[in-house]
């Protein structure tokens, strides 16, 4: 078993040298920007007027892009938002158009995203090249933010993405809840991940460590102090566990996970922040040789951060940790991995350990054109005996730049290569060059 304390270690110091910049920085300065492209539309006794967004009212939008639960790949902020005269409501339609291209050689992953769990481990030779392309990421989104005398702050949002290209195309929602004070009710991130946490990437998929789960949930996030925020919620359950049909057999679940995080933050909009959080899951199963029922529990462990040490510098990394947690996301999750089978006692399941880390330096050449060097790995720590040739462990490297010639145009290339080994030994490369092109409304 690797030694956990070596990356402990390499986390805790990582995370202690961060320094504690408050001033925007070139990062934050692109974000801002963005956010004063957009453009108000008042109603005023049925007069409509437009206008560039005053200081409170970029502050105001802003939030749209300082969310604590926003993945760098979601929409930003509209062009065009609605605000009353008393600028106590603002509502936003918008979206982005995104179109994304990748080549493969060598060794070619089987589907869209670059998953090293999926790599595969005898090459194809008829089919030793691929060129792809896919709207898949489009989205459309509504949202209302709000201040009143009896809810106070609120906000409304809603979602929806094109997934697939061809006749795999489909619209599907994404997000639907509504934040109300300190409280979130409904379908939205998963209080355990921390996507601000996680590096630009041309590719959907992302670091092969990254938690990404959307949930049904209800979320209670107050903040604790000017510099402390913390949030516990209740949340619908998703299992992925390895049942064979014949031995053992899935059932629903019927227990919510629990998942908690404590995050000390910082800087302009507290884009700077580092994050421990964790999560309690009931994992069923059933046993087939005896005709009995078992639940397992599942937990993990988080701890990450996005600092700018010093600019144009930013700094991200994530490392968790646990067991029947893999389905949150990441390599592990493909692999159905919160349970599997007891070698020792057939019809028996257990929850595997496992961990994973990323870590990520992006470098700010302006506000808009950054470069981003990323590294991540996910690890499978089965306590017992196991098939020779299941994924052990994948790594993957990512180097990726990205270029905002106008506010809401964004266009970027990358490169990625990852290994797949397995507990055999046995171990293969691929490798990826890809391209997005994106227009945000």
């Amino acid at each position: 078993m690797p030694d956990m304390k070596k990356y402990i270690l390499l986390c805790t110091a990582l995370l202690g040298g961060c320094g504690l910049i408050s001033a925007k920085s070139t990062a934050d300065i692109q974000n801002d920007s963005l956010a004063a492209s957009s453009r108000i539309i008042t109603l005023d006794n049925g007069n409509v007027t437009t206008s560039r967004p005053s200081a409170e009212a970029i502050q105001r939008i802003s939030t749209f892009l300082y969310d604590q639960y926003r993945n760098a790949q979601d929409p930003g902020a509209p062009y065009f938002l609605f605000m009353s005269k008393e600028e106590n409501l603002m509502m936003g339609l918008g979206g982005v158009v995104r179109m994304r291209g990748w080549y493969d050689w060598g060794n070619i992953m089987p589907g869209n995203a670059f998953i090293p769990y999926q790599i595969p481990m005898q090459h194809d030779p008829a089919n030793n090249k691929k060129l792809g392309i896919t709207p898949a990421g489009t989205a459309l989104f509504f949202r209302v933010i709000g201040n009143n005398r009896l809810l106070g702050q609120y906000q409304a949002y809603i979602e929806a993405n094109f997934n697939g290209s061809g006749s795999e195309h489909n619209f599907h929602l994404k997000k639907a809840y509504v934040i109300v004070r300190d409280f979130t009710v409904g379908y939205a991130s998963s209080t355990f991940p921390d996507p601000a946490a996680c590096p630009s990437t041309v590719d959907s998929q992302g670091p092969n460590n990254k938690m990404d789960r959307t949930s049904v949930l209800v979320r209670y996030m107050p903040r604790i102090t000017k510099n402390i925020l913390a949030a516990v919620s209740i949340e619908n359950p998703q299992n992925y566990i390895s049942a064979d049909g014949i031995k053992t057999q899935s059932r629903d679940s019927y227990i919510p996970d629990f998942a908690a995080m404590v995050q000390y933050d910082w800087g302009h909009m507290s884009s700077q922040h580092v994050r421990l959080s964790a999560i309690y899951r009931s994992l069923p199963y059933r046993n087939l040789v005896n005709g009995t029922n078992h639940n397992k529990a599942g937990w993990g462990v988080q701890l990450s951060s996005v600092n700018h040490p010093i600019d144009p510098l930013t700094l991200y990394l994530t490392f968790n940790y646990g067991a029947g947690y893999e389905g949150m996301g990441g390599d592990l999750l493909v692999g159905n991995c919160d349970l599997i089978g007891d070698p020792d006692r057939p019809g028996y399941m257990y929850a595997p350990r496992a961990f994973g880390w990323c870590a990520g330096v992006q470098y700010n050449f302006r506000p808009n054109l950054y470069m981003t060097l990323i590294a991540s790995q996910s690890r499978m720590l089965p306590s017992k005996a196991i098939d020779a040739d299941q994924y052990k462990y994948g790594l993957q490297g990512t180097v990726n730049i990205f270029w905002n010639p106008l506010p809401r145009v964004m266009l970027g290339a990358e490169f990625d290569i990852a290994k797949r080994q397995n507990f055999s030994r046995a171990h293969d490369y691929s490798r990826r060059v890809g391209i997005v092109g994106q227009l945000s409304f």
